[in-house]
């Protein structure tokens, strides 16, 4: 089986990330001067919507790629595929932790203001906590393996068995219990909280950033390829 990396089209690359990076550009000035209706308790706060949640939406199409990946590397056992599940993986933590850092900083300052409070263990914020956990030790199981082949192999099967827990740990549990999040028990669903205007600037965003998280993704793909050239190991 032929493991050499395939070669990555830069034109085709370049050109889709501008348009992202265009596109991100255009939400976010958005965000900030569009005006939006004045929503009871959140105030101008609500323009979090635009950060907040897309970077969930994010983190899920990240883990679904991950996994994907993964799948195929059982399949075939192709090191390449193993670099594509790792370095999505990353970028999806990343935005998992830009999604819990703004969640903490948006209930800090809309309902905790004045006190010291930072952490409330709400439901949803509990279950991003454990999954990060969970891809956490993604990345240390694969710390302790030296066989790529093996690791690779082995990762998968853990990363899809990651994947198989993100709907429920940060949709399915959380809307059971009491949240300070909209859809769960006791709140209203995010559509009778959200002006039709947020949602011109709502959606795009979620394009945006998913659209962000390619760019990363390909980006460390295309240097992890670079250094499986020399070394032969999909470790990076």
């Amino acid at each position: 089986m032929d493991n050499t990396p395939p070669v990555v089209n830069v034109r085709r690359y370049t050109v889709i990330r501008n348009i992202i990076l265009v596109w991100v550009t255009v939400v976010l000035f958005a965000a900030f001067l569009l005006n939006i209706p004045k929503i009871n308790i959140l105030e101008h706060t609500a323009r979090n919507l635009y950060f907040h949640v897309p970077m969930w939406f994010t983190m899920m199409a990240a883990v679904f790629v991950s996994a994907y990946h993964s799948f195929q590397v059982l399949r075939s056992g192709d090191l390449v595929r193993d670099i594509r599940a790792l370095q999505a993986a990353r970028v999806g933590a990343f935005f998992g932790i830009l999604g819990l850092v703004t969640g903490i900083v948006w209930s800090k300052f809309t309902w905790y203001v004045g006190t010291d409070v930072w952490w409330n263990f709400d439901p949803r914020q509990s279950m991003v906590s454990l999954q990060l956990l969970i891809y956490g030790a993604y990345f240390v199981l694969r710390g302790a393996l030296d066989d790529p082949s093996k690791r690779a192999r082995i990762a998968a099967v853990y990363n899809l068995f990651a994947a198989t827990t993100t709907p429920f740990l940060l949709y399915v549990i959380p809307r059971q219990m009491e949240s300070l999040h909209p859809g769960a028990e006791g709140n209203p669903a995010f559509s009778e909280i959200t002006h039709p205007i947020m949602r011109l600037v709502f959606y795009p965003a979620i394009i945006g950033f998913i659209g962000l998280f390619w760019v990363m993704y390909t980006q460390r793909v295309r240097t992890a390829l670079l250094k499986y050239r020399v070394t032969h190991d999909p470790e990076l």
